[in-house]
Order: C-alpha cells, then sequence, then structure tokens
C-alpha cells in the first residue's frame, strides 16, 4: 500500500480526527490511535454490539490503541517513546493544549526531528475564533454552507451527516500526505492546520465565486440547480427520479427521449438562461410526459438515451445497487470479538496497491503493552507457548 512504513501517531477523537487518521490507515499508514483511560467519545456513542459502538467503528479500523493519560508525566513519557520513530502527529485539541501538556511544535521537533505536524481546530491556528469550542453544525452555520441548502422559502437546512467533520478528515489527510511527499523531496519539518469553518468555507464554490463577481447572494433552490434548468427532482408515473442534463446536448438528449420537439426548440428554452427563466413551465411540460411511466422504466429510456438519470435511494437502496456491490462499498471486517462488522468501503481504488483491512477498530489500550513494553509482550508470548 502506498504509505506503508509510515508511523502516525493520533491524539483525536470524535469524528474529524479519527476520519483523517482512518484514511490514512487504510492506505498502509501504521496508525497510532493514543487514547485517555476513558477512551475516545465515540466509544460510547450510538448502538453496538459486544462492546463496539458503531459509530466508532465507523472511523477506527486498521489502527492501534494506546491508552495514556497525558495530564501525567508517565502518560507524557509515554507518548515521547511513541513520537520517537514517528512520522507524523495529529491532534484535534482546541489551540493551544499540545503547548499546554507539553508537546508544542518546538519540543516535538525535539523529540523527532522533521516530524509532520497536523491540527484540526473549529476555526484555525489563529483569527479572533480560534479559541471558540466548535462542532459540526457550528461549520456548517457560520461557513454560509446551510445558507446554500433548502427550498426558496425555507429555513437553512444542515446536511443530514456532519459533512464539515468529513471534508476537514480528508483535507487533513490530503494536507498530511503533501507535507510528506514535501518533506521526503526537500527536507525539514511541516505544519498542517486544517479547520472545520475552513473546510466548509472552500466547499462554497460557484457560489461563493458568483457574489465575488456580482455582490449578490444567490438564493436557496432547494433541489433545483441554481443555473441549470429542467434539474431536480421530477414526478413520474409512480414516484420521482432525478434527472441532470445540464448543457444543451443533455437538454436535446432529454427531450429526445421524451418525444418533446416542440419543447426542445422552444426559444424560451434555448440555453439554460432561459430555460431558469422559464424553469416551472418547463418542469411541468417535462413532468405531465414523465407521468405517462413508472420510474424504473424511464431511468432505463434516459440512462439508454445518454441522459444523466437515477433513483432517489435510502440506504437500503443504495446497498441493493448491483453498482455499488460491484465497487466492494460494503465489505466485513473481522472485529476483536471474533465476529464481523459490516463497514464502509474504500472509495479509493489503486490497481497495483490496493487498501485493504489490516485491523478491526481496536479495542481500548489493546496495543498499549506491545507498543511501549514490547519485551512485556514477548514474555507474555513465550509463558502460553
Amino acid at each position: 500500500m502506498p504509505l506503508t512504513g509510515l508511523r502516525i501517531v493520533d491524539l483525536t477523537r470524535v469524528i474529524s480526527g479519527p476520519f483523517c487518521t482512518m484514511l490514512l490507515a487504510d492506505l498502509g499508514a501504521d496508525v497510532i490511535k493514543v487514547e485517555p483511560p476513558e477512551g475516545d467519545p465515540l466509544r460510547t456513542q450510538g448502538s453496538g454490539r459486544n462492546g463496539l459502538s458503531w459509530y466508532y467503528a465507523s472511523f477506527n479500523r486498521n489502527k492501534r490503541s494506546v491508552v495514556l493519560d497525558l495530564k501525567t508525566e508517565e502518560g507524557k513519557r509515554g507518548l515521547e517513546k511513541l513520537l520517537v520513530d514517528a512520522d507524523a502527529v495529529i491532534d484535534n485539541f482546541r489551540p493551544g493544549v499540545m503547548q499546554r501538556l507539553g508537546f508544542g511544535e518546538e519540543r516535538l521537533q525535539q523529540i523527532r526531528p522533521g516530524i509532520i505536524t497536523c491540527s484540526i481546530t473549529g476555526f484555525g491556528a489563529d483569527g479572533p475564533y480560534r479559541d471558540r469550542p466548535a462542532f459540526d453544525f457550528i461549520a456548517q452555520a457560520m461557513s454560509g454552507f446551510m445558507s446554500v441548502n433548502g427550498g426558496k422559502d425555507d429555513p437553512p437546512q444542515r446536511s443530514g451527516l456532519p459533512i464539515s467533520d468529513l471534508v476537514c478528515g480528508i483535507y487533513g489527510a490530503l494536507g498530511l500526505c503533501a507535507a510528506l511527499l514535501g518533506r521526503e523531496r526537500n527536507g525539514g519539518a511541516e505544519r498542517v492546520d486544517v479547520s472545520l469553518t475552513n473546510s466548509m468555507v472552500s466547499l462554497l464554490a460557484y457560489t461563493a465565486s458568483h457574489y465575488f463577481a456580482t455582490g449578490e447572494v444567490l438564493p436557496r433552490t432547494g433541489n433545483d440547480h441554481p443555473i441549470a434548468s429542467p434539474y431536480g427532482l421530477f414526478r413520474t408515473r409512480d414516484g420521482q427520479i432525478a434527472i441532470a442534463p445540464s448543457d444543451n446536448v443533455f437538454f436535446g438528449r432529454l427531450m429526445d427521449a421524451l418525444d418533446l420537439p416542440k419543447v426542445k426548440n422552444d426559444p424560451d428554452f434555448a440555453d439554460n438562461f432561459r430555460r431558469v427563466e422559464h424553469r416551472g413551465r418547463l418542469r411541468e411540460l417535462v413532468e405531465e410526459k414523465l407521468s405517462e411511466r413508472d420510474s424504473t422504466d424511464w431511468i432505463e429510456r434516459l440512462n439508454a438515451a445518454g441522459v444523466p438519470c437515477g433513483p432517489i435511494y435510502d440506504l437500503k437502496g443504495v446497498f441493493s445497487d448491483p453498482q455499488i456491490a460491484s465497487q466492494k462499498m460494503a465489505i466485513d471486517v473481522p472485529t476483536a470479538a471474533h465476529d464481523t462488522v459490516r463497514m464502509l468501503g474504500f472509495p479509493i481504488k489503486l490497481k497495483e496497491r490496493a487498501c485493504q483491512v489490516r485491523r478491526p477498530p481496536p479495542q481500548l489500550g489493546e496495543h498499549t503493552v506491545e507498543l511501549l513494553n514490547p519485551g512485556a509482550e514477548l514474555r507474555k508470548h513465550a509463558a502460553r507457548s
């Protein structure tokens, strides 16, 4: 695997940091998860089986767990021992906590010259809000992300998933990989800072570009697209389907598949600007035609015609779909309790160095002796033999 041989000391907990380090572990890194005596709070969240929380399992496979109380001298000595041969260390404490624990940037470089450090925070390493607490919901609200979600007359809407935690975790993994590659090529240490709020602001994409250029805040459009039409969810005879003909070529294919030549050639629908302007009438014409057949029939017909189209799945539908199954996006992972837990598969498909599940989500402190007192571990195994 591409990151085999790299060791990362993981001081993070809950979602953003553990998701970041799980991505790195999936790619081969040896991730040592350092937990306080009570464990990562996610261990006790939500439902589970045999003491394994599904929440915790979702973000912690392929790691080893060490218990250290970093408020004690013994715990600090244990962390130093782990850092001596680490390539990177990552935390998601508030700014200043690592310094107060005695592991500021200067000290980390003394322990392990050239170590890559990464911090995940709510608002960033500096600025007026650096010391504020933040969770996903706050980042969604303050980044503007909620303001672009929901219907025109609806209040702002949050994403149903903790998207700021997840995106920040991805950015953290990307930043760490870039820093590690930079060190390999050019030498020297690097510090990576990512935040929930910055990560969400970065997702504003063209809505921000439009605002920068015009000063106009685009209105919420729900499932419709602000600058393309017809684009969204459309009623059929027995339900709804998603259709996304984003330009004139796809619009023409849709009209041909629906056998609507007059609509295709109507000047009001000649381009996206005019189609958006006349969105309501265009939707009525499209849905009138779609009402003649069931959703599955239209999905087959429209895809055959080269029109981007699909069903609206719940989770049962997702994991029953043959395409998702073919991509192995649900996998069974052995656990320490000698059963299995079903988890999401690997979205990154590498042909020669594929991601693998090497370890189940670890039990609390499962590898403490192995990593901090390997002699005792060897004696224990010898006594058993």
